[in-house]
């Protein structure tokens, strides 16, 4: 597994049109976008996001850094690392 990703937290933004939380991070000095679909935030928080997608997102970072990661080491060369519910099995 790639070590821990770095947020840029100032790069997170929430996507209503395509209903996930994108961000850029940083792993082993190399910067990767990803996308956190908001099925991802459902299933760790059991609530709907539905105005509060940053909150949750903020609140199971750990978690979602850790999913995100295994994500990477999964698919390296993609070009967008979209993480849904199937990456937290």
């Amino acid at each position: 597994m790639p070590s821990r990703l770095q947020i840029d937290y100032a790069s997170i933004t929430d996507n209503e049109v395509t209903c996930q939380v994108e961000f850029s991070a940083e792993v082993d000095g190399d910067e990767h976008e990803f996308a956190v679909r908001y099925n991802v935030l459902k299933e760790l928080s059991g609530d709907e996001p539905e105005n509060d997608a940053l909150e949750l997102f903020e609140r199971f970072s750990d978690e979602i850094i850790d999913v995100c990661a295994e994500a990477l080491a999964r698919r390296p060369g993609a070009t967008v690392v979209v993480v849904d519910e199937h990456d937290l099995e």
